[in-house]
């Protein structure tokens, strides 16, 4: 945690050295020699990704995991004439069933499976 602490997250806390200093432009050459200008951007977008980008993503997956409503219960079959056309069948099995066919979710043109 400390090498992480050091590399990452230290050098850039409480110092101006995010902030670039002809507006954002991440790519472009600074006083400072050849190709410095890149590098600093390259360090801005990896403290980015370490400390916004993957904490955003833990707390969604938090947010997906712990708020869950269960399991919803499935819509009666109305049988739309504009829904679930076939005008051939397909290559596979009986012909009715999509690729990814789901028998819990996916209804045929007759209705549900089960």
């Amino acid at each position: 945690m400390s090498q992480f602490w050091k590399r990452i997250v230290r050098p850039g806390v409480g110092s101006t050295s995010l902030v670039p200093k002809r507006g954002i432009v991440f790519g472009a050459k600074t006083d400072q020699g050849q190709g410095q200008g890149q590098a600093k951007g390259s360090d801005i977008w990896k403290r980015l990704t370490f400390l916004v980008a993957a904490p955003a993503i833990c707390l969604c997956m938090v947010n997906v995991f712990a708020f869950r409503n269960g399991e919803q219960k499935r819509q009666p079959f109305v049988k739309y004439e504009h829904l679930r056309r076939r005008t051939k069948r397909f290559p596979w099995g009986d012909g009715e069933k999509s690729f990814f066919h789901n028998r819990e979710t996916n209804a045929l043109p007759d209705g549900y499976e089960n």
